[in-house]
């Protein structure tokens, strides 16, 4: 207790450049929260739009589909779904599952014709999974449209098709014969990726089956209630399967997000290098000149029988507390500015390969707050450390001359 009172009554002597330093601690903690939470949000939101607008949480494909980038999908049908669907039904934590079959083939509306990939789906189920894809015009398939067809923002303007209009899906089916049917356009969409808006259909599975001429699927998705619960959902399910099956997670099948990933977490790396670099170099020169300035009391502490081990330890204390108070004062203010900054919005551009623009927040997250406050206590003991040690090693001599 009396050398907290003897660290107290050190900095508050010092009131100007402790006002300093803890503006320029507290500062650059605020900095590392902003900017943390910021990277975040993005993250956290384009993980959930890459879940919910075409992947889900998992995907059960039979052996040797996944390799083949999905170009030959009748070739890999799931006869027995039904023995899928139990495997996923004793995993506790699924929200929802749904079938899928895809299908490759060419869209005529009578001006022209383009290839196109295409899914059937379950469509209500369909719509929890894909919950982040959008309607520019039209509406989505519902269980009473048989044959109707939504189409992808590219697709349909490619084509120039609009809602209500016809068009013919051109087929091959398993047996290498050519199958087609007519489908009316209820909805065009937007995806996450703008490449796969470019080709995508979508229309009942009903549908599919009938103009793939086939009963199966190739696709069982899962979304689960809580992403964080997808490696032991993965794991559970993968026990329960038919060996002829296998089990993907969507970030095995999100190559666009494991790389923005990347990105981001790079440049922030950078930033926050740049903030610890300013924020180092602020306490330095603060703390030089006030352990400076009081080179003649530390030398009357020396002459009265302490060391200089004692008078570097005092130093780095007194330092460390500043420290830690400017640390807990940036803790606050980043905070303070965070809910500030969410309740506003940030405006954001649509990231690459899309279309969609999104609103921005600072998440305010635990392990950045740990991190930034221990990160602004580490630079203030860095940066006292070579004052400290010059102030503490001065001949006695020369630091009494100091007060002359």
């Amino acid at each position: 207790m009396s050398m907290l009172k003897l660290l107290g009554r050190n900095i508050l002597r010092q009131k100007g450049r402790t006002a300093l330093t803890l503006a320029a601690i507290g500062i650059g903690v605020a900095s590392l929260i902003l900017s943390g939470g910021f990277v975040e949000d993005i993250l956290l939101q384009l993980r959930d739009a890459t879940i919910r607008s075409q992947l889900g949480h998992l995907q059960i494909y039979k052996k040797g589909y996944f390799g083949t980038g999905g170009q030959r999908p009748l070739d890999f049908l799931i006869d027995d779904a039904e023995s899928a669907e139990r495997a996923i039904a004793a995993s506790p934590g699924i929200a929802v599952r749904t079938r899928r079959l895809g299908f490759l083939g060419l869209i005529n509306n009578g001006k022209g014709e383009l290839p196109i990939i295409g899914e059937g789906v379950e469509t209500e189920k369909e719509a929890r999974i894909g919950s982040s894809i959008s309607m520019l015009s039209g509406r989505p398939l519902t269980v009473r449209d048989d044959f109707g067809i939504i189409i992808g923002e590219g697709l349909a303007s490619a084509m120039k098709i609009k809602v209500g209009d016809p068009v013919n899906l051109l087929v091959s089916t398993r047996d290498g014969a050519i199958n087609t049917l007519e489908f009316k356009v209820l909805g065009i969409f937007r995806s996450l990726s703008k490449e796969y808006d470019a080709r995508a259909v979508r229309v009942a599975l009903k549908a599919s089956q009938e103009l793939t001429l086939t009963s199966g699927i190739n696709a069982i998705v899962v979304l689960l209630e809580n992403t964080d619960d997808t490696s032991r959902a993965r794991a559970q399910i993968s026990n329960r399967l038919p060996s002829e099956l296998e089990v993907k997670a969507w970030p095995e099948l999100a190559d666009f997000y494991q790389g923005t990933v990347a990105f981001y977490e790079r440049q922030f790396a950078v930033l926050q290098a740049i903030i610890l670099v300013m924020v180092l170099l602020g306490v330095a020169n603060s703390v030089n000149m006030t352990l400076n300035e009081r080179t003649l009391e530390f030398g009357i502490i020396r002459a009265l029988g302490y060391t200089g081990r004692h008078v570097f330890r005092l130093a780095v204390l007194e330092t460390t507390l500043v420290g830690a108070i400017g640390s807990a004062l940036g803790v606050t203010l980043g905070v303070v500015l965070a809910l500030v900054i969410s309740a506003i919005g940030i405006p954001m551009p649509p990231p690459p390969n899309s279309e969609a623009g999104f609103t921005g927040a600072i998440r305010i997250v635990l392990a950045i707050l740990l991190k930034s406050f221990g990160l602004g206590v580490a630079a203030s003991i860095v940066a006292a450390l070579a004052p400290a040690r010059h102030v503490s090693r001065l001949p006695l001599v020369d630091a009494l001359r100091r007060g002359v």
